[in-house]
């Protein structure tokens, strides 16, 4: 697993005419004479404290992120609704076991569940005895998950099932590989006709006694019959916190300390048209009732499992705050009208209710039924996703504004529209900040908001990477350009509160977006170079930012905090330092308004991300072939000398003596760098 734990190695410091430091990883081209001069103001009068909430995560339900991805459900279409509400309808990816002589394998409307009225129908010819024999191991069907399940030994496994059936069954219920051939965990449903003469739901744990990343879920049987199936889920008992997502994903978004997750979209959240936008309350309640939409922007149907409901326990899970984005009337197609958008407003109003209403309250009920009688967190709301231009959008955004303030004058409403270089025309908390570019522009972009005037609401950069060929599939170029970025971010955090990438994940298998940060299948992942500059700035939320003047003429940006450890109450100053230029940078570091024994001669340390080509990548075959390195920093001081690699990303962790410089100290969650 590639997290932001990075490998920690010794490197052994020489005296060479004078103190500097050489990372042993390797040289690239020869000695130049590039000379530059970095002076930090560590005195108490010039740090400013950053917002605690300035380095989050922003998950959308794009590239089967959530359904295949982060949610740990590993049947695909487990209620049989993705081939649509018609019957006979498309099944897929569920597969039939034998041939027509030995069963007939349908879809009708005679489902339990009144949201989701489609059922599997499986009418078996063939028998364990007479002149129709069933084959060795039964008929029935398969289905392989998005792109095969993970089954790994030792692991149990919960299957649960809805079945009926004309008379008695024996199904058996089983783990094998992408063939069939190998049995990786299996369990036999027996039931008399009373029984299963109307719906039973079925539970089901199963060991498995192998591993295989391409498995697949067998339904089959051998006696003859009509049995009726719906609602399948196979799902594996170690997930995080026993809330249902993948523990390995949730991991790497652990390591990156976010302190805030938007989400579920983007896109995903308007629609192509507003029929299949995703609404929030048909994500809620007992899985089996949920109908699952077809997410027509990214093209793919989901059940809806991670809904509404499992987000904001994510954020909990994450200890993180909820940034949650609704539809306003407006997809990309079609609009309601703003005389017309109440009942959109409602919908929004009655959401926040679910999430941190009265447990007695219509909607805070339900969420209490749910598990989670505490109201959730949630302080902040976007009002659409990139609709700043349609027709109705600041129509309909006044109303819901005007609506939320009156019932919740806490929430914090965020708006399409961008203010960073004109006043907006209405009232907004915040303006949403989207960019996708290429890697010089977005390398400029770290002034963007050095003129952007501090007045009025703060900017929320909720989307931003290097996109096209610079970024490839994730490139070192993209990520030294998103590092500076963020460097002028961090440095402009007076105007700009939020920020975070865009996508977060990837199934290897659906690439509807590139690059993201975090790319996985069904048993591996990894983090882009984009994820590992993400994990430069883990600390910069509730940190203090120091004024750092560069005097150069290089491709040089950099930026310095102080920041505390919670975990041993450790003091650090961090200098970050991105070289964008082909050229090894000597660049002295001054460090004024501080002792100069302040900083300790050990405990520092030096990160440093650069890989031997500019487009170099991380895959499943290298996953990290472009990581941080973490070495001893020896001699620390005031004053250093340091030579900064071509193409590379640098930061320096300077332990302190003491905690002489001003930090915000209130903030328990700042934590350990790497």
């Amino acid at each position: 697993m590639g997290s932001c734990k990075v490998p920690y190695s010794v490197l052994l410091l020489y005296f060479v005419i004078g103190t500097f430091f050489v990372s042993q990883r390797f040289a690239i081209g020869v000695d130049t004479n590039i000379t530059a001069q970095l002076l930090v103001n560590a005195s108490d009068a010039a740090g400013r404290p950053i917002p605690d909430t300035l380095f989050g995560i922003f998950f959308e339900e794009i590239n089967h992120a959530g359904a295949g991805g982060l949610w740990a459900e590993l049947v695909s279409n487990r209620g049989f609704e993705a081939g649509g509400p018609n019957v006979p309808s498309n099944i897929d990816p569920w597969s039939i076991i034998g041939s027509e002589s030995s069963l007939i394998v349908s879809t009708d409307r005679s489902s339990l569940f009144e949201r989701n009225k489609v059922a599997l129908k499986m009418e078996v010819l063939c028998d364990s005895e007479g002149t129709n024999i069933c084959p060795v191991g039964g008929v029935g069907v398969y289905n392989p998950g998005f792109w095969g399940m993970n089954i790994q030994n030792g692991k149990t496994y919960k299957v649960v099932l809805y079945v009926r059936s004309s008379g008695a069954i024996n199904v058996s219920v089983s783990l094998t590989d992408s063939n069939g051939l190998q049995t990786l965990a299996t369990a036999n449903i027996i039931a008399s006709a009373s029984d299963v003469s109307d719906w039973m739901k079925v539970e089901v744990l199963l060991e498995a006694k192998a591993s295989n990343p391409k498995s697949r879920l067998q339904l089959t049987t051998t006696i003859a019959g009509v049995i009726w199936f719906d609602q399948v889920s196979v799902m594996p008992l170690d997930t995080y916190k026993g809330h249902g997502f993948r523990s390995d994903l949730v991991e790497m978004l652990t390591d990156l300390k976010p302190r805030f997750l938007r989400f579920p979209g983007g896109c995903f959240v308007e629609g192509e048209w507003l029929r299949n936008a995703f609404r929030w309350k048909a994500s809620i309640g007992p899985w089996e009732e949920r109908p699952g939409h077809f997410g027509d922007v990214w093209m793919y149907w989901t059940d809806d499992g991670l809904g509404y409901y499992e987000f904001l326990q994510l954020a909990e899970d994450l200890d993180t705050l909820p940034i949650w984005v609704f539809n306003n009337g407006v997809s990309h197609n079609d609009q309601v009208d703003t005389s017309s958008v109440m009942p959109f407003v409602q919908e929004a109003l009655d959401g926040i209710e679910f999430a941190r209403g009265d447990p007695n309250s219509t909607w805070g009920s339900i969420r209490a039924a749910m598990g989670h009688p505490e109201p959730f967190d949630l302080r902040y709301v976007a009002i659409g996703n990139e609709d700043c231009g349609k027709k109705n959008y600041r129509g309909n955004y006044l109303v819901f504004h005007s609506a939320i303030t009156q019932a919740y004058p806490d929430i914090k409403m965020i708006t399409n529209c961008d203010g960073s270089s004109q006043q907006l025309d209405h009232p907004a908390d915040f303006y949403d900040f989207h960019i996708y570019t290429s890697a010089n522009d977005l390398y400029s972009k770290a002034h963007r908001f050095d003129h952007t005037s501090r007045n009025g609401p703060k900017a929320f950069v909720s989307e931003y990477a290097v996109t096209g060929t610079d970024a490839g599939t994730g490139s070192l170029l993209a990520g030294l350009a998103e590092a500076a970025f963020l460097i002028g971010i961090e440095k402009n955090s007076d105007i700009v509160e939020m920020a975070s990438y865009a996508p977060l994940f990837v199934n290897a298998n659906d690439r509807r977006w590139n690059p993201d940060a975090i790319v996985f299948n069904s048993s591996q992942l990894y983090g882009t170079p984009s994820y590992w500059v993400q994990c430069f700035f883990r600390e910069s939320s509730g940190a203090t930012i120091l004024d750092t003047t560069l005097q150069t003429n290089t491709s040089l940006i950099a930026s310095a905090i102080t920041w505390q450890d919670s975990n041993d109450g450790n003091n650090y100053l961090r200098i970050k330092i991105v070289n964008f230029g082909g050229d090894k940078v000597n660049l002295t570091i001054d460090v004024g308004g501080l002792d100069p024994n302040s900083i300790q001669l050990s405990g520092s340390t030096k990160t440093v991300l650069t890989s031997g080509n500019l487009k170099d990548e991380n895959s499943f075959n290298q996953p990290k072939k472009v990581t941080p390195t973490k070495t001893l920093l020896e001699n620390a001081g005031t004053e250093m000398n340091v030579i900064l690699l071509p193409h590379s990303f640098t930061s320096f962790d300077l332990l302190k003596e003491s905690s002489i410089i001003r930090t915000t100290g209130t903030d328990s969650s700042s934590r350990a760098s790497f």
